[in-house]
């Protein structure tokens, strides 16, 4: 995969901390910048004081210069205390939330000590989804857009495998992969690590939440023994630490806080959504938020423009700046945002810093950011002048986990809310109409439509009530007043049935998350397969962007499985999941015909009530089901 350098708004946030996010000796207390805490005996400090810069930290001119390209000036404390060690060849293990900047931290350290002429992977990074590895490889392609010939492949699942092992065959120096199908292609012996002279553990904790801890050891335990190894972490239990003392030799140990926080006067909500149902839940909120302006942020400068033309289009004031909206044109944007001309701006990171309008009241992360200093910057764009604010996050369920770092640096809980319903638009729009009436009825000139309106009641002898419903009628044009309802979801009909296609217990299973309706699917994988419950959740919610609470019962059979999950998957997650293996094999989701399980034998009812068990199920089988 050759590199590229893309503009610095469209890439990962994780990487390094913005120059304006970092603090420097002439930082005030009130200064809203990271600060570090002082580390126990025998732990590297993270307190910058001075604090070196990247030209103290790097030899290679190419990569200072790519650093200075995209427009970074001062490490960050986790950069000032890692990159040093691991260019001394020493192992470090970094506790650090998401947004300190640690994956600068150990990649910049790991690009320079790359040999351009060995083909074999030289470095294996595992992340916990294929989100982050993806954010990694664009950082690791930024990073070195001046070293010429440098391959860096992301390995995950939903990707074919034509495509990684044509670049596995041609040479890479860098693979970024998740635990999964970093597993696959060991096993198949597609993926040579016996020339690895660096691995780096991202996300430890959450990698080991997603249940991947034996696939991580094993994964550990195939590399050489005389490589570097580095392991980042946002908390350190017991597990992570026995990983480090396991895996690392001697390892340098940098601790590092973050103090940010956030105004006291802005209230966090988040909600649950699907990349796809964005535009629409937006919509809603919209309809039924007072605001007086707004900022959405997204992550590329492309959406900026997608999303403000998708919002004028259902009739919104909106418009976008990103990094290739010149001066005058962001000026002349501002302005009408200040003046009430212009009431939705969709931006970008780097468009909106600097940017002071006291009406802003709301900032909707439409992309929540992956680090928590930039979600500050975004909020301190609200709640201003001591004003009240709102700060709304767009949450996708394989992003849950972002809510915890951004909770613990801003110190402030995230309130969950829900989807705006039919009821609440409407309710919004008939309390705007009246809204409308009563203002009109103020309007000096309503004595003389009203003198028009008598006029034409008296001369087409209509009742005036019908003139008023018929101006509403003109006034509201082709646009429909009121949203219909909601269709029922089509999987309703298949519990809406007696008992009789429940069998006798009765149970109807319900999503943990939503309250909604389950469903059983089968999967082509079971015992044969040597497939455990930990593996199947890890895949399917890896991959299909399922949180744990979707999951229900799992049956593992002979050769197949069943797994509830929701009645009603959204027809991305099928999409995602069409090309998902677990142990090498594809996993064939589909609906399971014959029924549901049964809570308490196993097995399911078949369509006329009668409870189907596997042929010879006992003990044995019965020991494979598990609920989560």
């Amino acid at each position: 995969m050759n590199n590229e350098n893309p503009a610095p708004e469209d890439a990962p946030i994780d990487e390094v901390a913005p120059a304006e996010a970092v603090p420097t000796a002439d930082a005030t207390p009130e200064s809203p910048a990271s600060t570090a805490t002082e580390p126990p005996a025998g732990q590297a400090s993270e307190s910058e004081d001075d604090g070196p810069s990247f030209a103290d930290l790097i030899s290679d001119e190419r990569l200072l210069k790519a650093v200075r390209d995209v427009g970074y000036e001062k490490p960050s404390p986790i950069q000032a205390a890692t990159i040093p060690a691991l260019l001394e060849g020493r192992d470090v293990v970094g506790l650090a939330q998401t947004g300190t900047g640690k994956t600068a931290a150990f990649a910049l350290p790991l690009l320079q000590r790359l040999d351009p002429k060995q083909k074999t992977p030289q470095a294996l990074i595992l992340e916990p989804t294929r989100e982050l590895a993806l954010q990694v490889c664009e950082a690791l392609e930024k990073y070195s857009a001046r070293l010429p010939g440098i391959h860096v492949l992301p390995v995950y699942g939903g990707q074919g495998y034509g495509v990684q092992l044509s670049a596995l065959r041609r040479g890479v120096h860098v693979v970024v992969g998740t635990p999964g199908r970093i597993m696959d292609h060991l096993e198949r012996g597609t993926l040579d690590l016996t020339g690895l002279r660096m691995l780096v553990l991202d996300e430890a904790d959450e990698m080991l939440n997603m249940g991947f801890a034996e696939d991580v050891e094993t994964i550990l335990a195939d590399t050489p023994a005389e490589k570097q190894a580095a392991l980042f972490s946002a908390t350190m239990p017991r597990q992570i630490r026995r990983l480090a003392e396991s895996y690392l030799t001697d390892p340098v140990e940098v601790n590092v806080k973050g103090k940010t926080a956030t105004a006291p006067n802005v209230r966090h909500r988040y909600l649950i959504v699907s990349y796809p149902q964005k535009v629409d839940a937006l919509t809603r909120i919209l309809e039924v938020e007072n605001f007086e302006g707004m900022i959405v942020f997204v992550r590329t400068k492309t959406e900026t423009e997608t999303l403000a033309e998708k919002l004028r289009a259902r009739g919104f004031s909106a418009a976008a700046i990103n990094g290739d909206v010149n001066q005058a044109q962001r000026e002349r944007t501002i302005g009408q945002l200040k003046s009430a001309k212009l009431d939705i701006l969709v931006a970008t990171d780097v468009a909106a810093r600097g940017l002071d309008v006291d009406r802003i009241s709301h900032v909707v992360n439409y992309d929540i950011p992956t680090d928590t200093e930039s979600y500050v910057h975004r909020i301190g764009r609200t709640g201003r002048a001591g004003r009240s604010g709102e700060a709304i996050s767009f949450v996708t369920p394989r992003e849950r986990h972002l809510l915890r770092s951004i909770e613990k640096a801003t110190r402030q809980t995230l309130e969950q809310m829900p989807l705006p319903t039919v009821e609440d638009v409407n309710a919004t729009r008939l309390n705007r109409f009246d809204d409308a009436i009563t203002a009109a009825l103020a309007d000096d000139r309503l004595g003389f439509f009203r003198d028009v309106v008598e006029h034409y009641v008296n001369e087409f002898n209509v009742p005036e009530l019908d003139v008023a419903g018929a101006l509403a009628t003109v006034l509201q044009g082709d646009a429909p007043m009121l949203l219909e309802p909601d269709p029922e979801p089509r999987s309703r009909d298949r519990f809406k049935d007696s008992d009789r296609a429940r069998g006798e217990s009765g149970r109807e299973p319900r999503n943990r998350r939503t309250g909604g309706p389950m469903a059983t699917y089968r999967i082509a994988v079971g015992r044969r397969h040597k497939v455990q419950p930990r593996q199947i959740v890890g895949a399917l919610a890896n991959e299909g962007g399922l949180a744990r609470e979707d999951f229900g019962h799992i049956d593992i059979r002979g050769d197949f499985s069943l797994v509830e999950l929701p009645a009603s998957l959204p027809q991305q997650v099928w999409d995602a999941l069409r090309s998902t293996r677990i142990s090498g094999k594809l996993i064939e989701l589909r609906p399971d015909k014959g029924g549901r399980f049964d809570s308490d034998r196993g097995g399911r009812f078949d369509k006329g009530g009668r409870f189907d068990g596997p042929k010879g199920y006992g003990k044995k089988d019965r020991k494979f089901k598990k609920k989560f």
